[in-house]
């Protein structure tokens, strides 16, 4: 099947009228001028139905294979990303990339594939002469001028190949940038940022973390509604491992787009490969392994497809690995995911 285009999938999540969103290759709708609100009228009726697109991060080629068959298995389109820190594993972009696309393009279900925080404009532009459908941009790092001038550049080489562009803003300036704990996006701000960039999408800083591994995070619900209210391109959760069912699914009637997980798949697959070990130690071939923690990301990826476009746990997808009650709020546990990604 023809892979999808990112943004086309957020928006059919969403139901945003097109006109709202910043074209691929043209300059973005203003801010100012999307929504009443900013001129200090009336705030407009939220136009989204509870709907989300899961994102997952390719780590190698089982997590690309699980992730195409667990999109198959629940029905419904996914979005496949490459982090900076996975080509960092790989020593390169190309191979993991054209794997990655050649998987996504053979799935019975639509599949974008995302490059996933990159800090390096030149490999932006690798992955959209690859054929990306979409690329983060992270200048988070950065002073507010000049994440906006970076992004920008990066807008436009990007949309002149027809890629939509994700960036990130939170506080500027924290030891772990936008998701340090306690920090918050600004909603004027955010505005400001999207106008100025013409980005496609945008991640924000609402209380999650990277790289937790107990799924304890609460988050700031309301700054979510503000979000998706006064910006005209959908949202993006960053640290998403880390947050419950119950969360996650508030986040998303909250006006969350797009939700992205990579730890608590690589907690996923590593815990059933490691008990398939525990219970045959002389095993040696490792599709033995591989095959069976495959499966178990697969299973795990259908549930969270299901529960960010339904807000409820498919029954017999997964074993329960997904669930988890939440424990005390914005709990900071944080271990390094398998690709550093720590989404």
């Amino acid at each position: 099947m023809t892979r999808a285009a990112t943004i086309d999938l957020l928006l059919d999540a969403a139901e945003l009228p097109t006109a709202s969103v910043s074209a691929v290759g043209s300059t973005a709708t203003p801010a100012s001028t999307a929504n009443p609100a900013s001129h200090g009228g009336p705030s407009p009726a939220p136009q989204h139905k509870h709907s989300a697109v899961g994102a997952f991060n390719v780590i190698h080629i089982e997590s690309a294979e699980a992730i195409a068959a667990g999109a198959e298995a629940a029905g419904r389109p996914t979005i496949m990303q490459i982090s900076e820190n996975c080509v960092k594993y790989h020593g390169r972009l190309a191979p993991i990339a054209r794997a990655t696309l050649s998987i996504a393009e053979s799935a019975n279900v639509p599949i974008a594939v995302h490059l996933d925080h990159a800090t390096d404009p030149e490999l932006v532009t690798e992955a959209i002469d690859l054929g990306f459908d979409s690329v983060m941009y992270d200048g988070a790092h950065l002073d507010f001028d000049a994440n906006v001038a970076t992004t920008a550049e990066v807008v436009r080489r990007a949309h002149a190949g027809g890629v939509a562009v994700e960036a990130e803003l939170g506080e500027i300036g924290g030891k772990d940038g936008a998701h340090a704990p306690g920090v918050r996006t600004d909603p004027v701000e955010a505005a400001d940022f999207v106008d100025a960039t013409g980005v496609d999408a945008l991640a924000v800083a609402v209380g999650s973390s990277h790289a937790m591994v107990q799924r304890t995070s609460r988050l700031d619900l309301d700054l979510i509604a503000a979000l998706a209210q006064r910006l005209p391109v959908p949202l993006v959760l960053h640290g998403s491992s880390g947050v419950p069912d119950d969360e996650i699914v508030r986040a998303v009637a909250a006006g969350m787009r797009k939700i992205n997980i990579s730890t608590h798949l690589n907690r996923v697959f590593t815990e059933r490969l490691r008990g398939v070990l525990d219970t045959d130690p002389g095993l040696v071939d490792s599709r033995k392994y591989l095959g069976p923690a495959r499966d178990s990301f697969a299973a795990e990826v259908a549930r969270l497809i299901t529960l960010l476009a339904v807000g409820e746990a498919a029954d017999g997808v997964a074993d329960g690995a997904g669930g988890g009650a939440a424990g005390e709020a914005d709990a900071q546990t944080h271990h390094s995911s398998s690709d550093g990604t720590g989404a």
